[in-house]
């Protein structure tokens, strides 16, 4: 431990340690979104969050290790907010719509793209964060839409006998003819009325599939 740490770890409380934390992690985001992984530099993180470099070097040994911060961020705030989903909440329309244009949203506008764009430059040769970001983020929505189906058939409101795959195709069909475009920066962020209509049609296909018969 070099002296900036053990200089740290004697005087910094946690909330302390957090809020540097934060620091760094926005002036490292704002760097990888206009200069991409491979052009930014520790000395470019370290100037953009106001911090010397002997600081981010206390909490970060690399800029890979930044990244993976970053991504594991972003994925737990969209997991925990589109994703949070009320099992008791029997209006199967109603909260796939919602869930369907906040995830919309979130993957069509610009700056999650751009970092999209770069975790999938970097995978091939760095998996790790590869897997951080489809553990953390697609996996996560998956599954917490999986769970969701599964309260809803077994309470008699939907007929599914695959949760995972009919909550992935779900997903899948609400990106349809809006993220592929944007994600290779063919189109800019899709107007919400166009995000409304692919979710209603992927909602209304669902449900037709999906959806019990009467008793």
């Amino acid at each position: 431990m070099n002296a900036e740490a053990q200089l740290k770890t004697a005087t910094s409380s946690p909330g302390d340690d957090n809020a540097k934390r934060r620091q760094i992690v926005q002036g490292a985001r704002e760097i990888f979104l206009a200069r991409g992984f491979d052009a930014a530099s520790m000395s470019d993180i370290a100037k953009a969050a106001g911090v010397s470099k002997g600081t981010l070097y206390v909490y970060f040994e690399n800029k890979e290790q930044l990244f993976q911060a970053i991504v594991h961020e972003e994925c737990r705030v969209h997991a925990e907010g589109a994703f949070s989903l009320d099992h008791t909440d029997h209006d199967v329309e109603a909260v796939l719509t919602r869930l369907g244009v906040a995830y919309l949203e979130f993957l069509c506008a610009a700056e999650k793209a751009s970092a999209l764009r770069t975790v999938i430059a970097i995978a091939d040769r760095m998996p790790e964060i590869g897997r951080v970001f489809y553990e953390t983020g697609p996996a996560v929505g998956i599954a917490r839409l999986a769970d969701y189906l599964k309260a809803q058939s077994e309470a008699g409101i939907l007929s599914v006998d695959d949760y995972e795959l009919a909550a992935a195709m779900f997903l899948d069909a609400c990106k349809s003819t809006l993220f592929m475009p944007v994600l290779f920066n063919f189109r800019g962020t899709p107007k919400p009325e166009a995000i409304r209509h692919v979710v209603d049609v992927a909602v209304r296909n669902f449900l037709r599939a999906y959806r019990a018969p009467p008793r």
